[in-house]
């Protein structure tokens, strides 16, 4: 399984697509609220996971004359000011469109899960190796943009250390929604369900969840376990988003 490459026009890079391995791995852990417990047990098929949250730039080559929704302007700035919503009904449909000849059979461009995304934080199938709290370390200076370094603003992506499995920003810089809707007791009934296969919560709630911290964020909420939640419709100033590249998920 090698890395995907999306070359579209008026980008100075293509959009590289990071192969996840399928695996195992212990999802959840300590955070500042129990919603991130019980750990439990989580196995996941491959897919692809975009190696940075999604830029000013990538927006405007999947909707171009729509302005980036952002309050921190730059092209390689990642998208913020956006919605669970916008990102459904706007974005996604229109690169699927774009990209219908042109990616793997079966496969489409989507939201992370929950599981999809903290497993690529803690670096997929090394996960064990890598029992750090923050996506690509231990020392959070050195992998996020956070509120003790980022200026009170977002940073344009891929300036801080990866992780293991060469995916910036995890940790800091802008929160990314996940595909779940949130539900404090699903960690529990999966642990009480035993190894659950490709996870999802997608039983109709109030909100949805986001990972991995933003600019604005106390160090504790950029740990790869601890889970925010949201309205879909709400749009603040550090919420972005990052693609996969994976499966359609069951309705």
């Amino acid at each position: 399984m090698k890395n995907h490459e999306l070359q579209l026009d008026k980008l100075r890079r293509p959009l590289t697509m990071i192969a996840v391995p399928g695996g195992r791995f212990e999802m959840g852990g300590e955070s500042w609220t129990n919603s991130s417990l019980p750990v439990h047990p989580v196995e996941l098929d491959a897919f692809y996971m975009g190696q940075y949250p999604v830029t000013q730039e990538l927006w405007l080559a999947v909707l171009p004359g729509a302005d980036p929704p952002a309050y921190f302007k730059g092209l390689e700035r990642p998208v913020e000011s956006v919605s669970w919503e916008d990102i459904d009904q706007q974005f996604l449909p229109a690169l699927n469109r774009m990209t219908i000849n042109e990616r793997p059979d079966g496969l489409i461009y989507r939201l992370p899960t929950e599981a999809e995304w903290e497993y690529s934080a803690r670096g997929g199938p090394d996960w064990m190796k890598n029992p750090f709290p923050f996506a690509g370390g231990q020392v959070l200076d050195e992998v996020a943009w956070y509120t003790a370094n980022s200026h009170s603003e977002t940073k344009p992506v891929g300036l801080k250390q990866p992780n293991t499995l060469e995916l910036y920003d995890m940790s800091g810089n802008v929160w990314e929604w996940c595909w779940d809707w949130y539900d404090g007791g699903f960690y529990q009934k999966c642990l009480d369900n035993g190894l659950v296969i490709n996870p999802v919560c997608k039983e109709k709630g109030v909100d949805r969840v986001l990972r991995g911290g933003g600019w604005n964020s106390l160090a504790g909420t950029c740990r790869v376990a601890y889970r925010f939640i949201n309205w879909p419709t709400d749009r603040d100033h550090h919420y972005g988003f990052r693609l996969v590249l994976a499966s359609p998920l069951p309705v």
